[in-house]
């Protein structure tokens, strides 16, 4: 685990200016094979707490969840992992809306565009949905978050907005919880409630 977050750091590095190296290095001893590109930390804490759940390794069969600080990273990122650095094979997860990003990297990389696998909307969306939103306001009450969550329902702009979006907002409203809940979410899913885009990531690992 602290091979796999140094070669994470080393990946940064490198996409942001930063000298190679230390990056081929750590890729040759992990064996990594496959590079997948997140947005964000909270797609992080979601995908590999979905891993863990299923049961894989995803260290030993070559894969490594790589967090960009952002989709309009992807570029670099798909230039650093893919073909033209590293040379690993790319695939990534990410807002529907930012899909063109991705599509535009991975083309600059020479990667294939089918590898990416887009949200309806974003990850937090696909699985509120998955869960129900009581189930989710169930998650917010067992966390201790029920008195936040009544005070951010108070303000003008949520009023009359749909429990959903109000939810998916709230998630995003105060630093490190869309992090917590990213596992949780994913934690709380029950058989057959895994959203698309997570099931059809996992199974083109």
């Amino acid at each position: 685990m602290a091979e796999t977050s140094a070669f994470r750091e080393a990946v940064g590095g490198w996409a942001n200016g930063g000298p190679g190296e230390r990056a081929r290095e750590l890729a040759g001893r992990l064996g990594v094979r496959t590079a997948v590109l997140l947005e964000g930390l909270s797609d992080l804490a979601a995908v590999e707490t979905l891993a863990a759940r299923q049961g894989r390794d995803l260290a030993a069969e070559g894969v490594c969840m790589v967090q960009m600080a952002g989709a309009m990273n992807v570029g670099r990122y798909a230039l650093t992992l893919g073909p033209p650095g590293l040379g690993l094979r790319l695939t990534g997860l990410c807002d529907i809306r930012e899909r063109p990003f991705y599509e535009r990297g991975f083309a600059r990389a020479g990667a294939p565009a089918d590898a990416v696998f887009a949200c309806s909307d974003d990850l937090e969306d696909e699985l509120v949905r998955a869960l129900g939103t009581a189930r989710v306001e169930e998650l917010v009450h067992a966390e201790g978050d029920d008195r936040a969550w009544q005070t951010f329902l108070r303000q003008p702009a949520q009023l009359g907005r749909p429990r959903p979006q109000q939810l998916r907002r709230f998630l995003g409203t105060k630093k490190g919880r869309k992090i917590r809940y990213g596992h949780l979410l994913v934690e709380a899913l029950g058989p057959g409630q895994v959203p698309a885009p997570l099931t059809d990531l996992f199974a083109s690992l």
